[in-house]
């Protein structure tokens, strides 16, 4: 019933009986609320200086809200003055945790709740990141329709990925909301958004009104892909919190790599529009398991729905959440700087986030021009229909669900393990071992690809093993790139992971555009041969980090000092 409650059903069911039904403890006995109290006897007041401030451990930042954009816009706000004074007002009345046991902070949930808000998470990823590739066996039925080039048929796929490259970005920006424990527009509502643009897709019949539309999709279908992982956060312990991330990491990419298999056979048997009915149909099935089983995730905002359900029973103002009184604090020009410069800042003038970045990004344009890739080997040279074709796609999906990603989780628990220290705190640089396999597999795997699927004369499996090695350098380096970041940058890990998302989607939807042309001019032999030379040029980048990087970290006045 607890789970329930915090749905958006459950929402929906306690505004329309006005509080009567599916009432939290506090509501039900008055004298609940009380053991929230959290009374500050006297005016307290800290002053920090602007060296302490740069010298603050990430852990003091946890009351402020780690790794978000707020707790970097509150660090910003004392920063700026040379001296900061932030006052609790008189007789504060801080609403909290109702101990260290407290059954509604997520931390505390049971592990089968944990597991199944985290399948929920899971399958709204799945069902965003499919949308981006479903459309793929279409294009030449849109171009048959249309009478349009292949770069123009392509749109539909690169318009989606800028749209939800743009949107994560954009998500990034802290809405402070001042509803009253009433539903809000959320990950959950987004999916009917997503059926509604999709259903008018596909019901028009002019190649600018379905080509705008999947920006729009994108777009709305975004804050999944931007709070996926950090969803992943709110629940886990730091010690699991990893190989959640992981497991979400595999549904990410699994999505993409199974949107040209469904929407190959579909497309085959009763035209291109039906890939789009596809991903209506996924998205009606995560909308309703979400709108009755996903609750709210992050603590700060759990505590300030608390704090009003509080004020509304005592009639009170002054019960407020730790994190409605740091709002009061933060300057808005601080957090639009936070939101909107600090990503760019940090990803284009920080050599480290920049490099891998860039690394991680061409990683991403890579996968998304083999979109283009496969239907040219196998349907072209091998004569697979389009279901068939993305068939091959199989080979991906086994390597990273049944291979990498256990084989990754042996590592970290069987050798990574040994470098935390009692705090649960890990060196930055001790993420990379896996990623210096992954350089080395990403190039063979692309040169094993492009002169093995270059011939009828070999066998249609040569190639799929070689796209199983991609699947091994892709998913190490992107774990280990995205742990790198999180541990080196943890004041700014919003921010590093926001400018990644930006530049990552940004190849994602370019290199499509040009990659048909690429192989059919190139060939397929050397097409892969120049990807997989770009990929060599980054291998030297993991053992760099791995054996310098602490020495280059230390330079950085943004990176972590302490460990």
């Amino acid at each position: 019933m607890e789970t329930l409650r915090d749905t958006a059903f459950g929402k929906l069911v306690r505004l329309a009986t006005h509080y009567r039904w599916m009432q939290y403890p506090e509501e039900q006995d008055p004298s609940v609320w009380t053991e929230y109290l959290k009374t500050e006897n006297k005016e307290e007041e800290t002053t920090t200086s602007t060296a302490e401030t740069e010298n603050e451990s990430p852990d003091d930042l946890e009351a402020c809200g780690i790794y978000t954009v707020m707790s970097q816009a509150s660090t910003r706000t004392r920063r700026m003055s040379s001296v900061s004074t932030i006052r609790a007002p008189e007789q504060s009345l801080v609403i909290s945790w109702r101990g260290p046991d407290d059954p509604e902070n997520p931390q505390n949930w049971s592990t089968k709740k944990k597991f199944f808000v985290s399948c929920l998470i899971w399958l709204l990823t799945f069902a965003i990141y499919v949308g981006s590739a479903i459309y793929t066996p279409g294009i030449p039925g849109v171009q048959a329709q249309f009478g349009v080039s292949s770069v123009a048929g392509t749109l539909g796929l690169t318009l989606f990925v800028v749209g939800y490259g743009i949107g994560s970005a954009y998500d990034m920006v802290p809405i402070i909301r001042n509803s009253n424990d009433r539903p809000k527009p959320n990950i959950r509502l987004d999916t009917i958004r997503i059926r509604l643009l999709q259903l008018r897709r596909h019901l028009r019949q002019k190649l600018r009104h379905a080509s705008c539309l999947p920006i729009l999709t994108g777009f709305i279908g975004s804050p999944a892909l931007a709070t996926g992982a950090a969803s992943m956060g709110d629940i886990w312990s730091p010690r699991i919190r990893d190989y959640m991330i992981g497991v979400w990491g595999m549904f990410a990419i699994s999505a993409p790599v199974l949107g040209p298999m469904l929407g190959g056979f579909a497309s085959s048997a009763k035209g291109w529009t039906w890939t789009i009915w596809q991903l209506m149909w996924v998205s009606a099935f995560a909308f309703v398991l979400l709108f009755f089983g996903l609750p709210e995730t992050f603590a700060p905002n759990i505590l300030a729905r608390r704090a009003r359900r509080v004020r509304r029973i005592t009639g009170n103002s002054g019960y407020m959440s730790e994190s409605e009184i740091e709002i009061k604090e933060i300057k808005p020009v601080d957090v639009v700087f936070e939101a909107l410069v600090r990503p760019f800042q940090l990803c284009f003038a920080e050599p480290i986030v920049l490099l891998l970045n860039l690394y991680i990004a061409l990683i991403y344009g890579i996968l998304y021009i083999w979109f283009e890739a496969f239907p040219i080997i196998f349907e072209e040279i091998h004569g697979f229909n389009p279901g068939e074709s993305g068939l091959a796609f199989m080979g991906i999906l086994v390597s990273t669900c049944c291979l990498t990603i256990p084989g990754y989780f042996y590592w970290k628990w069987k050798y990574q393990s040994k470098y935390f220290d009692k705090d649960g705190n890990i060196a930055p640089e001790w993420q990379m071992p896996p990623a210096c396999v992954g350089a080395f597999a990403l190039p063979i795997s692309l040169f094993w690809f492009g002169w093995t699927g270059n011939f009828a004369s070999v066998h249609w499996i040569v190639p799929i093993i070689a796209s199983m090695l991609f699947a091994v350098g892709g998913c190490l380096i992107f774990n280990c790139i995205f742990c790198y970041l999180a541990h080196a940058y943890p004041r700014y890990a919003a921010s590093v992971l926001a400018g990644n998302d930006f530049l990552r989607s940004s190849f994602g939807a370019g290199f499509p555009l040009f990659a048909s042309a690429m192989f059919h001019n190139l060939g397929v032999g050397w097409a892969c041969t120049l990807l997989g030379c770009l990929t060599v040029l980054f291998v030297p980048f993991p053992f760099i980090l791995l054996y310098r990087g602490r020495r280059i970290r230390l330079a950085s006045k943004y990176a972590r000092h302490d460990i």
